[in-house]
């Protein structure tokens, strides 16, 4: 599932004449999904497990003054039968910035460093039959290390691959980082996620960092997502950035929110008999004109 909120319609009884149950699912959590959570009239069920037969993915970061040590780590990982992702940000080198690229680390990888080994490339500029190509190889084991961009951060099941390098982690989202993990860990074998870093670290790139080589857990990595970029619009599409509360905190104040969502569904449902259902219907025309077209987008079906 691709990382937005997913509804499944066909669970859904358009027979009924009560409102309908929403369905809302996800593998990884982001930060919009975790605050929906807390605003919607959702309930959570959390499956905190790993599927039998899986094992914890190690994760490390090291520096690219470390290289050559995380390219033996491949190299016996290889030899010891298993494939490789290796990750990076951008496909074609940029003048303007220094980050290392898809196209020139491929060629790099695969004639200097593991000429040995076999290597493909895959990213998003690459004609269809080209990219399935490349993947269809990997899965079947004739790929030993996959140079490859975000393209494969979703719907993708390799269980042999074992190991993961991100070079240039310091620039990925947190969810992204979290996404990309999970293609890895897929099988019985011991994985491990290496998140490779150069130049000068932001602070907030350092507690992402950080939380990745801490924890495997989503919902806690979500939080921190939350916490660092903003769940966005819940009425609209901007899918970051804090909303305009005067006091509250998400975060800190999750307990209190709770509570408010609790006492407005009561509202709703006519508990309170001190206020009319007049007050009711003023209340509610007043936000879909504050919020105006954006309120109908959770109107949607």
């Amino acid at each position: 599932m691709r990382k937005g909120d997913e509804t499944a319609p066909d669970l859904i009884d358009q027979q009924s004449s009560a409102e309908p149950d929403v369905l809302v699912m996800t593998a990884t959590p982001i930060p919009r999904t975790l605050a929906l959570t807390l605003y919607g009239d959702l309930d959570l069920s959390v499956l905190d497990e790993l599927p039998p037969g899986r094992t914890p993915i190690t994760t490390r970061r090291v520096t690219d003054s470390e290289s050559e040590k995380v390219w033996e780590f491949v190299r016996k990982q290889v030899g010891q039968g298993r494939q490789v992702y290796v990750v990076y940000p951008v496909i074609e080198e940029n003048e303007q910035t220094e980050l290392k690229a898809a196209m020139k680390m491929y060629r790099e990888l695969s004639k200097q460093i593991f000429p040995d080994i076999r290597v493909g490339l895959l990213h998003g500029r690459m004609e269809t039959d080209l990219k399935e190509n490349a993947m269809r190889l990997f899965q079947q084991g004739e790929i030993d290390i996959l140079v490859a961009t975000t393209v494969i951060e979703v719907g993708v099941d390799v269980p042999n691959a074992a190991v993961m390098v991100i070079e240039h982690a310091e620039r990925f989202g947190l969810a992204q980082l979290h996404q990309l993990r999970g293609r890895i860990g897929r099988g019985a074998a011991r994985s491990y996620c290496i998140l490779m870093t150069g130049g000068k670290i932001s602070e907030e790139g350092e507690r992402r960092l950080d939380a990745m080589v801490r924890t495997n857990d989503g919902f806690k990595i979500a939080e921190l997502d939350l916490e660092l970029r903003g769940p966005g619009e819940f009425f609209g599409t901007r899918q970051a950035g804090l909303p305009s509360f005067r006091v509250a905190n998400i975060i800190r104040d999750r307990e209190l929110l709770e509570v408010a969502k609790r006492e407005a569904a009561a509202v709703l449902a006519g508990l309170d008999p001190d206020i009319s259902q007049e007050e009711i219907d003023r209340s509610l025309k007043h936000m879909r004109s504050r919020w105006q077209k954006t309120y109908g987008l959770v109107e949607v079906g």
